[in-house]
């Protein structure tokens, strides 16, 4: 009887660690999930632990790299076979990444879980769509607007309610350059409009713009006021057919270089490309800048009192680019089924409200919006200039999906550089640029 008890003991204590090292294995699943943005990391490392509270088996690493580092290692890793299960992908990456067969169809598992996509911004999911097969889950969605120094309006006697009503052109630039050249400064206290102004001893700028930042696309840059005469990148999503050839695109573009090629209203080309707006902005080497509104926290962060205000009326209107990011899961994966989990978790109003709450970003949900709308305005300030854009009818257009984004944008950013530099104008160099453009898709 004794040896039996001895037997018997010895068996069950096999199956309990048999049982005990099951659950050790279950919680040992890890999904790497990355991101591009510092600002949104603690929302989403919270996110994080409120997806392993409810799901113990499955734990989050989240890493972070900025964003030419973050691509990088994205396109390396599809041949070195090391990319994270679950990553944030961007409208102009995914449709190369589809081509390549990196991206998992999730199509599939929404229509087997039932997954809702009519719960976020109008537009947003169909995004993500190609030939009946789904890349992402929206995540969150951007407008674009103006960002100024409140000291510096002060200073120039330039009332911020003049952006409520402010137009532009391509031909003289409208009110916008008025205030622009009022915002300017030389070392004698002359501004823009002085005709003793000196636009080759400027210590103050009235406008700020990173020029060499994904020019095929311009979405901070030019997008804004190009669209607003009526021009449009190309022939629809998934179109094979571009306008830089178009007499709107190119005069809009050369009259933004010669703000500061010609008239010394914004800031020098070699200081956009060296220091980026945001960076000459806070240290207020300009007045005004055009950013999107993920910026916003950043731009916040400043020394000296930021407002945000609405972008300038065009021939056809304000026009903003309204961009959205998903997440998406690498094909690659060894643990589709859990990424499937993880990336469910994040589009849902659970993890998205989490998000509004940080008021960092806008998320793809409309309620959790109102959140962040909250947090502004207990903070005391004004984000409205891009939410209006975003509600206002007909105030934004999509960000061009299309095959072929990496080749365009290689071909774009070579030729808006030489724009920027004076190197050649813009009637000579966009119709050969829209010629090769084209030429990808023949």
């Amino acid at each position: 009887m004794s040896r039996f008890l001895r037997v018997t003991t010895l068996l069950l204590t096999c199956l309990m660690l048999v049982a005990a090292l099951g659950v050790v294995q279950a919680q040992d699943t890890t999904i790497r999930y990355m991101l591009w943005d510092t600002n949104q990391l603690p929302a989403y490392q919270e996110c994080a632990d409120l997806f392993t509270e409810r799901n113990p088996e499955i734990s989050i690493e989240i890493e972070q790299l900025g964003w030419s580092d973050y691509w990088t290692a994205i396109q390396s890793g599809f041949i070195t076979g090391d990319v994270p299960d679950v990553f944030t992908n961007h409208l102009a990456k995914y449709p190369e990444f589809v081509e390549l067969g990196q991206l998992v169809d999730i199509q599939p598992l929404v229509e087997r879980d039932g997954v809702a996509t009519d719960i976020y911004y109008p537009g947003l999911a169909e995004l993500w769509t190609r030939d009946d097969a789904r890349y992402g889950l929206p995540k969150d969605w951007d407008t674009v607007a103006v960002v100024y120094n409140v000291e510096m309006l002060e200073a120039a006697g330039v009332d911020p309610a003049i952006m409520d009503e402010w137009d532009w052109n391509p031909e003289d630039g409208g009110m916008f350059e008025q205030v622009v050249a009022q915002l300017t400064l030389d070392a004698n206290g002359n501004n823009g409009l002085s005709p003793d102004f000196d636009k080759d001893n400027v210590v103050q700028y009235g406008f700020a713009n990173s020029w060499d930042d994904a020019q095929g696309y311009g979405q901070t840059e030019f997008s804004m006021f190009a669209v607003s005469t009526g021009w449009q990148f190309n022939n629809g999503i998934w179109g094979d057919e571009y306008y830089y050839d178009d007499p709107r695109f190119i005069e809009t573009i050369q009259w933004m270089v010669d703000l500061w090629l010609e008239k010394g209203y914004a800031t020098p080309f070699e200081d956009q490309s060296g220091l980026g707006r945001f960076a000459l902005f806070q240290a207020e080497q300009a007045a005004l800048a055009i950013d999107g509104s993920w910026m916003i926290g950043s731009y916040l962060s400043s020394e000296f009192p930021v407002g945000f205000g609405r972008l300038p009326i065009g021939p056809e209107g304000r026009r903003s680019m309204f961009n959205g990011l998903a997440d998406s899961i690498w094909v690659g994966s060894d643990h589709i089924d859990e990424s499937w989990e993880w990336v469910k978790f994040l589009g849902s109003a659970d993890c998205q409200n989490i998000v509004g709450e940080s008021g960092v970003v806008f998320p793809a949900i409309p309620e959790a919006v109102e959140l962040v709308l909250e947090v502004r305005e207990e903070q005391g300030v004004d984000v409205s200039a891009f939410t209006l854009q975003a509600e206002e009818e007909d105030g934004t257009f999509l960000f061009p999906i299309t095959d072929y984004a990496g080749e365009i944008s290689t071909i774009m950013d070579e030729t808006m550089d030489s724009i920027g530099l004076g190197v050649v104008d813009a009637a000579t160099a966009l119709p050969a640029a829209n010629t090769e453009v084209n030429d990808l898709f023949r």
